[in-house]
């Protein structure tokens, strides 16, 4: 019987969705291999394998022969993978190809420019053909140190007659610098009048534009790997395991079922499992959502993730770790991360058709002429002229430079961009899902009613707060936040006593005061508690009795962000749909929805249960938001089509988001919407004028009416235009 496992592959050279699919087409020719699923942002091949049949050398020759690398022969579980924080050096790498281009670029773009002046070159002294020498090695020089994989990448995609954006910078690239050392060393092979002018800036330039936006997207693809670097060290790497009477320190990839745990106050939980002693509460709002921190004794579950805050527990482990909660959180953020294919794939797909109709249209031209003239200078001229006016240069900035004046514009508004996607995609967006704590509502807690039984409110408050001081839970001090419109004369607390996860017993000048939750004095009341809570319909319920009488009931709620309603009003009149997902419970989630405005909502729901809802929308060809907060929102951060994170969310969220909301203000999403409407415009304006000038200009230089100055000189018309456009997306910001 055969035995199927899943192994990973580090696989480099990837650059674009097309990519991806060469690699899973080539992979999935392997014998022994039953799925192959692809990550262009970890850059890793994820495969389903029979280990009976399975080849590594056959895969890795597959890949090399499909022009990629394999950098890494590991058959790597992913279990034991999860949690590997290794740094990714990648964008060190992008940044040191762009800074040496840079050092070659600026020389040769300022002597170059400075040749086409008769002055200059007097002043200068040296022989015209000199200077020509001097370029041509410092861009020979850039092509080799940094630029030669474009051109090694499109040497393989010929082979198998490939296209993509590699061939565009190649094939422009190329030709510049191949005309431009025709022009230093075999200038009689020109008309004389085009033996003056060398083109080696053109070549260079684009080279480190392009560079410059290969370090950009490496840096982006870095964040989204740290994020789940950053998610790891939550993780406590060495676990307290109860053996008989005496304690041990284990790693968690040791430990077992049915261990039993020690986790003390302000502990994060290393693994899932189930207490068997002590009492406590515990904050599981990172892997839940749920503001209020849980109680915890013999019996109840919790969570790998969370945080114990002041009691004392022991519980038996039930899973291991990597598959505890915040592993399944690793291994969800994982598989959603990739590309979600917008409109950058345009320019592989127009590259894939462009390509060969301009090298067609450049090889005919050339045929035609020489044997037309017989003079193999016209041919030439002819050739190069096609292969310079179809230089990529305005295609290659038709996209970035309007993405990155829109993400210009938005950062000073407060909303930090790191995905060009997401500005693409967000105009289109069609239903919004919103995490409700931390994101529609803010991570205070205020009061929202209050019932008194037989003292006046300032009068309870005083006896209250002195004792309410002395606690840190977040239900105090929401309650002391209350206080504070009233001019109270506090008492002197004489003794206190906290009940970890049940409230807290006081003697405040002669009078016993408790205040705590329904289970803490429902044994004392509970005839008035049940008759009271049967009219609640709050997140949280704080009785206060006051020498063993009930004076007041608090009902304390989240606090909604002011702005919410109104952001979800104003998206349901632009045909947005909302939608919040929540794991805190149905109540507080429905008197939130209520408030807001929201219709559609779901409760209770762990990240995986997030997670599948989006798929399912997805699915059915809606391009959907997600805007969270908290870890547990980090994959559907990730898996949307546009994730945005609050500014004052977790590490983990604001990692995982391609969208940052700075200053926590939802009025920045309607903002955000516009400024993406106004990019997708303007980029489709720039593909328009990022051809207009190939598809008057190749057909003139075809035909002989348009030599290679003006071929070069219309090349750049087309960058400004395209530059000129993407500076309009500033306007009215």
């Amino acid at each position: 019987m055969s035995k199927v496992q899943t192994v990973t592959l580090k696989i480099d050279g990837m650059t674009c969705a097309s990519c991806v699919t060469r690699v899973e087409k080539a992979i999935s020719k392997a014998q022994g291999v039953k799925n192959v699923s692809i990550n262009l942002v970890s850059e890793k091949a994820t495969l389903s394998i029979d280990k009976d049949n399975y080849n590594f050398e056959e895969v890795k020759k597959l890949i090399e022969d499909a022009g990629y690398e394999v950098k890494s022969s590991e058959n790597e579980s992913i279990t034991k993978a999860l949690f590997s924080s290794k740094a990714n050096t990648k964008p060190d790498k992008a940044k040191n190809e762009f800074i040496t281009s840079l050092v070659f670029t600026i020389p040769v773009f300022i002597l170059n420019m400075a040749m086409m002046s008769d002055s200059f070159i007097n002043r200068l002294g040296l022989p015209h053909n000199f200077t020509n020498i001097f370029l041509f090695v410092l861009t020979f020089l850039l092509i080799i140190l940094s630029g030669r994989k474009f051109y090694i990448q499109f040497a393989k995609n010929l082979s198998h007659l490939r296209f993509d954006m590699n061939s565009l910078i190649s094939i422009g690239t190329g030709s510049a610098f191949l005309f431009s050392a025709i022009v230093t060393f075999f200038p009689s092979l020109l008309p004389e009048n085009l033996q003056k002018h060398v083109y080696y800036d053109t070549t260079a330039v684009i080279i480190s534009l392009i560079l410059l936006g290969r370090w950009l997207e490496s840096k982006a693809k870095f964040r989204t790997n740290e994020a789940i670097n950053e998610l790891v060290k939550i993780q406590p790497q060495k676990a307290l395991v109860k053996v008989g009477n005496t304690e041990i320190e284990k790693h968690i990839d040791d430990l077992r079922t049915n261990d039993i745990i020690i986790i003390k106050p302000g502990q994060n939980i290393p693994t899932d499992g189930i207490v068997v002693e002590g009492f406590s509460t515990v904050d599981e709002s990172i892997v839940t959502g749920e503001s209020i921190p849980v109680e915890k004794s013999a019996g109840s579950k919790v969570k790998s993730g969370s945080v114990n805050k002041t009691g004392y527990i022991e519980y038996r482990v039930t899973t291991s770790a990597s598959n505890s909660t915040l592993g399944q959180i690793i291994r969800l953020m994982e598989q959603s991360q990739g590309v979600k294919a917008p409109i950058q794939k345009t320019a592989d797909k127009i590259a894939s058709v462009f390509v060969p109709i301009v090298i067609s249209i450049a090889i005919i031209s050339f045929i035609v002429w020489y044997f037309t003239s017989y003079k193999l200078d016209i041919a030439l001229v002819n050739f190069i002229s096609v292969l310079i006016i179809a230089c990529p240069c305005a295609l290659g900035l038709a996209i970035p430079t309007a993405l990155i004046v829109g993400i210009g514009g938005a950062a000073k508004k407060g909303i930090l961009i790191r995905d060009g996607n997401s500005l693409e995609l967000f105009h289109k967006v069609s239903t919004i899902f919103f995490d409700k704590t931390g994101t529609l509502t803010s991570n205070k807690l205020k009061v929202e009613s209050y019932k008194l039984f037989n003292l006046d409110i300032k009068t309870l408050l005083e006896y209250v707060i002195p004792a309410e001081k002395k606690s840190e839970h977040p239900v105090a001090q929401a309650i002391i936040s209350f206080s504070k419109s009233f001019n109270l004369n506090e008492k002197v607390v004489e003794q206190f006593d906290s009940k970890t996860g049940l409230g807290i017993e006081a003697v405040v000048e002669g009078k016993e005061v408790v205040i705590g939750n329904r289970n803490f004095l429902k044994s004392k009341f509970e005839k008035e508690i049940d008759l009271f809570s049967g009219n609640i319909d709050s997140q949280s319920e704080v009785y206060v009795l006051i020498d063993k009488k009930l004076e007041a009931v608090f009902t304390i709620s989240e606090e909604i962000k002011p702005e919410a309603s109104e952001i979800i009003r104003k998206f349901s009149e632009l045909g947005v749909k909302s939608f919040i997902l929540s794991g805190d419970k149905i109540e507080q989630t429905k008197r939130i929805a209520e408030k807001c405005g929201v219709t559609a909502f779901e409760s209770e729901l762990l990240p995986e249960d997030k997670l599948n809802i989006i798929k399912k929308f997805q699915a059915k060809g809606e391009i959907v938001a997600f805007i969270g907060d908290g870890i547990n929102d980090a994959p559907s951060i990730t898996q949307a089509d546009v994730g945005i994170a609050m500014g004052s969310g977790t590490d983990i969220a604001i990692l995982s988001g391609s969208v940052i909301l700075l200053n926590d203000n939802l009025n920045n999403i309607l903002l955000f919407k516009k400024i993406s409407k106004k990019v997708d415009t303007a980029i489709k304006q720039n593909l328009f004028w990022a051809f207009i000038y190939n598809v008057i200009g190749i057909p003139l230089a075809a035909f002989g009416l348009l030599n290679p100055i003006f071929a070069a000189f219309a090349m750049s018309m087309s960058s400004v235009s395209v530059i000129s456009n993407s500076l309009r997306v500033k306007k009215n910001l």
